[in-house]
């Protein structure tokens, strides 16, 4: 059996984090209109139990983030150091989206958002694996 080392840790976090913000809300954007058919507060209230697991993910993935550049500080110039940039920018949208979705009150502040932070959320995953 391969040795398990802090980098396998890292990545296991970051991974599993990632697997819960991105997963998470595009399940949720599956799930929510035959949950609207249920009653109005039927989506509010799983988009309220998702974030009480959604929000320690972005927090992890944020120090797992760190964590990751840390790790391979050394490479980080050229092309790379342009995508991470990129990536950390798309996260920044991913989470400050996610912020504005949560205090929506309008049906078009609740679309816009949702649409932001989900096409964010891909996109970050999309420059992680780039980056990996």
């Amino acid at each position: 059996m391969l040795a398990v080392g802090w980098d396998t840790v890292r990545l296991f976090l970051h991974v599993l984090a990632a697997t819960v913000w991105v997963g998470g809300q595009l399940t949720l954007a599956f799930l929510v209109p035959p949950l609207r058919r249920l009653g109005a507060e039927i989506p509010r209230a799983a988009a309220r139990a998702f974030n009480r697991v959604a929000w320690p993910a972005f927090a992890i993935l944020i120090v797992t983030g760190v964590w990751n550049v840390y790790a391979v500080r050394g490479a980080v110039h050229g092309e790379y150091q342009v995508t991470l940039w990129v990536k950390i920018a798309v996260v920044a949208v991913s989470g400050l989206t996610a912020w504005l979705h949560a205090r929506a009150k309008s049906p078009a502040g609740l679309a816009v958002f949702g649409a932001l932070t989900g096409v964010s959320a891909l996109a970050a995953l999309f420059l992680g694996i780039m980056l990996g």
